[in-house]
């Protein structure tokens, strides 16, 4: 009887459902070319019955027969209702082209760009794309608190970030600064520091950024000077109706705010856009003057912004819209620590000193675009941006200066402030143009001005007169000539840049084309002038007992024109003093770096499951640099075609299931600084550039599994392998000082690793016809990198003009962590369609990376292990009003460098919690 009673209800049941019906389409949209719209809500009108369009713009409602409504939304845009008919087991299309909205404007503060800024939407385009791609969205850099690029990308599987004070230094999968490229909307960018190829992230403000694009793997549409990671910025773009923000903050850091003075740097501004310059006559007369007691009253941190949108329609399909951000951010910071140099074999350090660093920093964003879209195959798009940022370091150092001399014992005394400011300009126009259905054009072309100073760098040594009494008065150290000075340089790249890509479509099998043709070409143009000088305040023997006194904080008691003119101390340059006509020839380097590429590739889709792109680009590099030094004058140049190809494979296992392969060849560049003999003076360190240098070529492969349970859910795990001939890495050379230097160090290294990520929904509610939703979700990410490299002291002196004898004969590659691990937990909360919640705790660790190889029986320089722990909470009031509370690095740790056989810290210091408070408006 119950066999029969089940058998009957399966049967009803069926019967039931053969007799719906379906109700399916597609949802364009008509901002971008009526390209597919994914997660759009289409809702039955009055019941609860309704989906989210998927990656292709798809969706599908099954329904009894009858009469309905089809409700169609997307945030920022029209709400469609179609009415509609569906018979018994009719199958009916409705599908639609959705346009930007002119009347929700308080909903427009995400805007159209979800499609690109959510989570779920690029990570349906991971799942969709044959390459292997990573990206972080808008939405989960909001989510985690993240107020600059360089913090976001850390955040992504395989990246970690220099914890150096305001570096921005990334390591993709361990390897640092000189395997990564950095473009914005696929367009290069210039470096604002001599010491790195690629611009600091975090002067980039994620305010204005749309998507973070990761490529771990190479493609032949980008420069092939390439071995970690392209990381391309994609800044925002607008296309709803009357947008108006603004939004302020404030914040503290524990050490700074601890300071009953927090010293600063005499001269630059609280903005960070002043200028200073050499005086006048700097070495006929003293006309010079320094303050060491300015401080600023409340280290409070700031923030600022303004945000502004429109678009417009001109006609039946054209459209104009803008987007405008402004924005000012600034902040405080204090460290102590410990800082040792010149480490001998024996692990007793030279120089051993105490350090208390003061820094302040700005920074300042103006952006702008404008994008038109002409008609439905033609737009055109124009960006600028103009950034600014500074930093005023004001450094004590307390201790040993030189067991060489050994007149200080433990009380010498260095002061330093650096002001540094870079401005950046960036210019861009795009263009996409469509030809039929088969036929596409891209284009882009850029310009990009940048400038570097540091405009006055202020430094005097003092020590105490006679060093066995602790009461013993203050006067300027005699040791070096440069131990007191002030430094001036300048750095300029301006650099233009363009790229140009046709693509054409075959084999069209039904709605879909089998294959792609890809031809197309870019070029990069940049000039590079680098000029420093620096006056060095050389301070005459002084008589025993008749040494004069200096008041620390007051040095123009002392520095000024009597005592110039009494001869207790000169200005001179290292060309010479007043009397040399040359004396103020500043020391430089500069030259010129010109790429020009080809490249073609052919897409294809084997079968239903395997897809497979196959490219080759050509690229023409010449590279031209002239110094004139204190070291060395001369010029050198290198001239060199590469031949990249690469593989890029997809094969669907599943519906939900991926296995890709890449397989490149690359190179890797020196950068200026590398090869310019010009010595940068750090206090306990020295940098000076290797002429001989030369570039490397890596081979690069990269298999991954990768599996979607859901639309807002990833599981992946890929391996890895890198190979690098001629690998560059930094050493110590062999000096009284152990300065840093480059060369190439061996014939081959080896990389292999693997990385595996896991996006998971720990608990989900949520309701397609209601606000009210709720989100637990959970991310994890880990990577491991293992690096070998032989190294070689015979083909570093046969090729350069140094000698060195390594400590050891193998080696990992400088800056290459084993580890790293990024984790966080998140969760959301949607009270009304205008009220939420949403709060993420977020930690990440990489293990400890050589900084330098060592030489002479002395231990490589390595940078400890890490641990970082951050917390964020946003809270949205209403449509208008919304807050956000962070907590930064709360475990505070201990970063520090260590000279590794003899266990000597070399440096150590700790950042302190930063807590901040925001608010938003939007009108």
């Amino acid at each position: 009887m119950k066999l029969k009673f089940l058998l009957g209800f399966l049967l009803l049941t069926t019967l039931t459902f053969s007799q719906n019906g379906t109700v399916s389409g597609v949802i364009s949209d008509k901002e971008y070319n009526n390209e597919p719209l994914p997660y759009a809500n289409v809702i039955i009108k009055g019941t609860k019955k309704g989906v989210s369009t998927d990656f292709d713009g798809k969706y599908s409602i099954s329904l009894e027969a009858g009469n309905y409504t089809l409700v169609i939304g997307y945030l920022g845009y029209e709400t469609v209702e179609i009415p509609f008919t569906l018979a018994k087991g009719e199958k009916k299309v409705i599908n639609y082209t959705l346009a930007a909205s002119g009347v929700q404007l308080n909903d427009v503060v995400i805007t159209h760009s979800v499609t690109k800024e959510s989570e779920q939407a690029l990570l349906q385009e991971q799942q969709k794309a044959v390459e292997i791609v990573q990206a972080i969205g808008a939405e989960e850099i909001s989510k985690k608190g993240i107020s600059d690029v360089a913090a976001a990308v850390a955040k992504t599987t395989g990246i970690s970030k220099s914890e150096g004070s305001g570096s921005g230094g990334i390591f993709v999968r361990g390897l640092g600064d000189r395997y990564n490229m950095t473009t914005l909307n696929g367009l290069p960018l210039p470096s604002n520091n001599p010491s790195t190829k690629n611009i600091s992230l975090d002067l980039f403000s994620t305010d204005i950024v749309e998507y973070i694009g990761i490529d771990k793997t190479y493609s032949y549409k980008n420069y092939g000077d390439f071995g970690g990671a392209n990381i391309n910025i994609n800044s925002k773009r607008y296309v709803g109706s009357g947008l108006l923000e603004i939004g302020t903050g404030f914040g503290v850091n524990s050490n700074a705010v601890s300071q009953d003075k927090f010293y600063l740097q005499d001269g630059p501004k609280f903005h960070g856009l002043n200028k200073v310059s050499i005086p006048n006559n700097p070495l006929g007369g003293y006309n010079f003057t320094t303050s060491w007691d300015k401080h600023a009253e409340t280290p409070v941190n700031s923030s600022l912004f303004l945000r502004a949108g429109n678009s417009y329609s001109i006609g039946s399909n054209s459209k104009l819209s803008f987007f405008l951000n402004a924005s000012f951010d600034n902040g405080f910071n204090f460290y102590e620590g410990i800082k040792r140099g010149n480490v001998t074999t024996q692990g007793i350090a030279l120089q051993d000193l105490n350090k208390n660093v003061y820094s302040y920093q700005t920074s300042t964003n103006l952006m702008g675009n404008i994008n038109y879209k002409i008609n439905n195959n033609h737009t055109l798009k124009f960006n600028t941006m103009f950034i600014n940022t500074s930093s005023q370091k004001h450094e004590e150092y307390r201790g040993e200066l030189s067991l060489f001399d050994n007149t200080t014992g433990d009380r010498g005394f260095i002061r330093r402030s650096t002001f540094d400011r870079t401005t950046l300009l960036i210019n861009q126009l795009l263009g996409e143009h469509s030809f039929g259905e088969r036929s596409k054009l891209d284009w882009g072309i850029s310009y990009n001005m940048l400038n570097n100073v540091i405009p006055d760098r202020m430094q005097n040594t003092f020590v105490p007169v006679d060093e066995n009494d602790p009461n013993s008065i203050m006067t300027f150290s005699e040791l070096n000539q440069s131990d007191s000075h002030r430094y001036y340089q300048d750095l300029t790249d301006d650099e233009i840049a363009g790229n140009l890509s046709f693509s054409y479509k075959f084999n069209k099998k039904e709605d879909d084309f089998k294959g792609k043709v890809i031809v197309g070409g870019s070029a990069r143009s940049k000039e590079i002038s680098f000029e420093a000088t620096q006056f060095n305040f050389k301070i005459f023997p002084q008589t025993p007992g008749s040494e004069y006194p200096v008041d620390l904080n007051f040095i123009d008691n002392a520095f000024n024109q009597n005592n110039l003119n009494a001869g207790l101390f000169e200005i001179r340059t290292f060309r010479g003093n007043s009397s040399d006509s040359n004396a103020l020839d500043p020391q430089t380097y500069g030259g010129t770096q010109d790429i020009v590429a080809g490249f073609g590739a052919v897409e294809y889709q084997f079968s239903p499951k395997l897809f497979v792109i196959a490219g080759v680009r050509t690229e023409m590099i010449k590279q031209f640099i002239d110094y004139n030094t204190s070291i060395k004058i001369g010029k050198n140049s290198f001239e060199t075609i590469e031949v990249l190809p690469s593989l890029t494979a997809k094969y669907e296992l599943k519906e939900n299931q991926n296995l890709k392969l890449a397989a490149s060849k690359t190179y890797t560049l020196p950068q200026f600084k590398e090869r310019a003999p010009f010595l940068f003076e750090e206090i306990g360190q020295n940098y000076i550039g290797n002429p001989d240098l030369y570039n490397s070529t890596n081979y690069n492969l990269d298999l991954k599994w990768e599996f979607f349970p859901n639309k807002s859910e990833v599981i992946s795990l890929t391996g890895y392998g890198k190979y690098i001939q001629n690998p560059i890495n930094e050493i110590t050379v062999a000096s009284a000082t152990n300065d840093i230097s480059w060369a190439n160090t061996g014939d081959n290294a080896l990389g292999f690793g693997a990385e595996l990520e896991v996006r998971k929904n720990i608990f989900s509610k949520e309701n397609p016809t209601t606000s009210n939703n709720t989100v637990f979700s959970g991310g994890l990410n880990i990577s491991y990198l293992k690096t070998t490299q032989e190294l070689s002291n015979e083909k570093v002196s046969n090729e350069t003009s140094m000698a060195v004898q390594f400590t050891n004969d193998k080696s990992a590659l400088s800056g290459a962590s084993d580890l790293l691990i990024n984790a966080d937990l998140s969760f959301n909360k949607d009270f009304t369609k205008n009220r939420s919640i949403s709060t993420t705790l977020s930690a990440s660790y990489f293990s400890d990376r050589i900084y330098a190889l060592g030489v002479y029986g002395k231990g490589d320089l390595v940078d400890s292990s890490v641990v970082s722990l951050d917390y964020i909470l946003k809270y949205k009031l209403n449509e208008n009003l919304s807050f956000g509370l962070n907590a930064k690095n709360l475990l505070d740790p201990t970063i520090k460098r260590t000279q590794e056989d003899q266990n000597i810290i070399v440096d150590s210091f700790k950042k302190g919690r930063t807590f901040s408070f925001s608010m938003k408006y939007t009108f």
